[in-house]
């Protein structure tokens, strides 16, 4: 795979030390894993290679890859999620959780400071909060097929403006180095919507050497 290839993969993910499956794209492997989730999408991930829209040491292995090819592929901690730091690690009084002090178990996910830590122990009033990523210091194992590299210009278009918002069938124009993209009524008031415009337009100029320009349309219209 070539720098800038837009490509679609299936992917599961898991640690290795537990053999535990923490991320699929595949419906029936989320299933059978007890991770499945309602309403979740269950397709092959968009990725453009050497975008750093993966972990950069997968990103490095899939550029050795053709379309049709499967690969395990270990990543060790420190290029992943890091190391454990003991120092992340706090104990803290329950009652600095106020009200909510009396919700507090181990095992829960709680902020505090503006930091997202996982309970490991309750005792004698004093709560001991990991704040490590929980993937810190696991080696993961990616088992990834690359199902299909992207080459016609409209389908790289709609599938980069598809990563950002999800419209079934994005109205959009390519001209002369130009693309034009209608945003539909209904996600007029979308929060950040002028952020999200931005991002799909840094993609398009970033990734497709052969567009230029973008612009968004906005159109209202008289009601019948």
């Amino acid at each position: 795979m070539n720098q800038n290839s837009l490509i679609l993969i299936n992917y599961t993910t898991k640690i290795k030390e537990t053999g535990e499956v923490i991320e699929t794209t595949i419906e029936e492997v989320a299933k059978a894993n007890k991770i499945y989730k309602e309403g979740a999408k269950y397709e092959p991930k968009l990725i453009a290679v050497g975008k750093g829209w993966i972990l950069k040491a997968l990103d490095e292995e899939i550029q050795k890859l053709n379309v049709g090819d499967k690969a395990t592929i270990e990543v060790p901690p420190e290029k992943a999620f890091g190391n454990r730091d003991p120092s992340k690690i706090k104990v803290i009084p329950l009652r600095k959780f106020g009200e909510k002090a009396k919700d507090v178990n181990v095992g829960d996910q709680v902020e505090y400071n503006g930091q997202i830590g996982t309970v490991i122990s309750i005792n004698s009033g004093r709560v001991q909060i990991d704040f490590n990523d929980r993937l810190a210091g696991k080696t993961l194992i990616y088992e990834i097929e690359i199902i299909k590299e992207i080459t016609d210009l409209n389908e790289k278009v709609e599938k980069l403006i598809q990563r950002r918002i999800e419209i079934q069938n994005p109205v959009y124009k390519v001209d002369q180095g130009k693309v034009r993209i209608e945003i539909p009524e209904q996600y007029f008031l979308t929060d950040g919507l002028q952020y999200i415009k931005r991002a799909i337009a840094n993609d398009i100029l970033d990734i497709i050497p052969e567009i230029n320009q973008v612009e968004f349309a906005e159109i209202y219209a008289k009601k019948q």
